[in-house]
């Protein structure tokens, strides 16, 4: 019989969070939709209780083509240069 150890060690990783948003009054939305069905139909509906209580902008519409991956690098750089804050989830 031959055990392995499940656990592994990856590469060190250097990552941050954005720091928090001292109000959401006017910020700038992005939206990132996953694919998925009704995701966009769900997702404006969120955007639009931003818009309606904070008087938000919601910006175009983010895509990625596979729900289970993380977007594209070049898209989160695009919304990070657009948007204050972004939105996302299933729509299914």
């Amino acid at each position: 019989m031959q055990l392995y150890d499940p656990t592994s060690s990856g590469p060190e990783r250097h990552v941050f969070r954005a720091p928090a948003l001292d109000s959401l009054d006017g910020k700038t939305i992005g939206i990132l939709e996953n694919g998925k069905l009704n995701a966009v139909e769900m997702l404006r509906e969120v955007a639009d209780l931003f818009v309606q209580r904070h008087g938000c902008i919601v910006r175009p519409i983010y895509s990625k083509s596979n729900a289970s991956a993380p977007a594209p690098a070049e898209t989160l750089a695009q919304a990070a240069r657009e948007v204050d804050f972004l939105i996302t989830g299933l729509g299914d």
